[in-house]
């Protein structure tokens, strides 16, 4: 089986913290994963950086000059082109209780306090890779399924209009054949929600 992942499957992992030191850390823990890292210092940073490319997760410090950890993730939710980007927020230990439930209402998939356990951070950021990628790879899915649905029917509608100047025997057999074809494709798409 083949562990390599293709250049078009590989998930950006877009680290947000203003301390070099934290994100030269989340460098090397998650450095190893072979997946492109993508740093932002602020939260403005990181909302470039969100508009122009894809991410499959995002790591965000709660304590940031200017936008917040809390501020950006919001805005990050409101944005249909970003909604869907799983946050987990890391801040230090001596952080108010209440980040955790706050970090969570603004819709974080996860938080970790600093320092957090290298192994833990890393599987919990594969799993975020592996539903992104099999999420990338359900659109395709859909997106081919899509095409082909829509070609039939263009192909259905072209067969109906060349038989209604067609002879009344070869009509009738066609018209049955079309109608089973349109009822297999009816069932296709209500099989998958179409």
């Amino acid at each position: 089986m083949n562990t390599e992942v293709s250049t078009d499957e590989r998930a950006s992992i877009l680290l947000v913290d203003d301390m070099e030191d934290n994100l030269i850390a989340l460098e090397a823990v998650l450095g190893s994963l072979n997946e492109p890292l993508v740093r932002a210092r602020s939260g403005e940073e990181a909302m470039k950086a969100l508009l122009r490319r894809r991410f499959a997760v995002v790591l965000l410090d709660i304590r940031m000059p200017g936008m917040d950890g809390f501020e950006t993730a919001a805005n990050i939710k409101r944005l249909d082109q970003t909604k869907d980007v799983p946050i987990i927020f890391l801040t230090g230990t001596d952080s108010d209780a209440g980040y955790a439930f706050r970090g969570y209402a603004t819709g974080a998939a996860d938080y970790l306090t600093k320092p957090f356990d290298p192994w833990v951070l890393r599987a919990k950021v594969t799993v975020f890779l592996d539903l992104h990628r099999k999420n990338r790879q359900l659109e395709r899915l859909l997106a081919r399924e899509q095409e082909q649905f829509d070609e039939l029917a263009d192909r259905l509608r072209a067969i109906e209009t060349h038989m209604s100047a067609s002879t009344l025997p070869d009509v009738l057999e066609l018209r049955h054949h079309i109608r089973q074809m349109e009822d297999l494709l009816r069932e296709m798409r209500r099989g998958r929600g179409l």
